[in-house]
């Protein structure tokens, strides 16, 4: 599949259902003037964790950010933003305190500069990652540390000149298959395969040599807006993709 780069407004009511794979793109360069209204929104524990950026650009991304994804799951179960009770895995991943009530709503949130990238669906592990596509001196040393065998080989037959760009497409899929298992990088990066030549399909190629394993898996580039890359992974097969640009963008 071609990188998805249309992002529409949504429509007036998103519905996600069980195939659905839903990806919301939110640009923040005006983060400055959009984190006070969502400022109320969040839990003791998040407007904490804010308190403690020391930067204010750092501060207001993680509000705007948190504030968004508080008012898309509410849309999504029809309940009130700052009602929404998050849990935490032990390497940081939220997830949604189970209630009666609820689906098994799941999501996912990256972001880079200024570029936020939420994901969602029902009943699947979900996990999504963007980069800004930018000149990077390490990233040879980085794909050599952390990229497995294959992909190192791989890495190494591209043109200097597309390196930069196929580096990220590398680092975007493979975060985003770590971050839907909600290991984080204590997962080790070399143990699985995903493609990486320019103009083949973001796929997952095996895990911990398993090409069955693999299977089990979809993977998709994104492409939200010039100049960044970005991909999601999702359990399981046949997602319907849509992807939407957040309203007030």
């Amino acid at each position: 599949m071609e990188p998805l780069t249309d992002w529409p407004l949504p429509p007036p009511d998103v519905v996600l259902r069980p195939q659905d794979l839903h990806i919301w793109l939110a640009a923040l360069d005006g983060a400055a003037n959009l984190w006070p209204p969502f400022w109320p929104l969040l839990a003791p524990d998040e407007q904490e964790r804010a308190n403690r950026f020391h930067r204010a650009k750092d501060k207001n991304t993680f509000v705007t950010t948190r504030g968004i994804l508080r008012v898309l799951i509410s849309r999504y179960l029809a309940v009130l933003p700052d009602q929404i009770q998050f849990t935490y895995s032990k390497h940081g991943k939220p997830s949604l305190m189970s209630a009666p009530e609820t689906r098994a709503l799941q999501f996912n949130v990256a972001h880079s500069h200024n570029l936020a990238l939420f994901a969602f669906c029902y009943d699947s592990v979900i996990g999504v990652d963007v980069e800004k596509i930018r000149p990077f001196p390490d990233a040879e040393q980085i794909a050599a540390r952390f990229f497995s065998d294959h992909e190192n080989k791989t890495f190494q037959t591209i043109p200097a000149a597309q390196r930069y760009a196929v580096f990220f497409h590398g680092w975007t899929r493979k975060e985003a298959f770590i971050k839907a298992l909600g290991e984080g990088l204590s997962y080790p990066l070399d143990q699985f395969d995903v493609t990486l030549l320019p103009g083949e399909s973001a796929r997952l190629i095996q895990i911990k040599e398993s090409k069955l394993e693999a299977a089990r898996w979809s993977l998709y580039t994104l492409a939200p807006m010039p100049g960044y890359i970005g991909a999601v992974a999702a359990a399981g097969q046949d997602w319907a993709l849509s992807c939407w640009r957040w309203p007030e963008t």
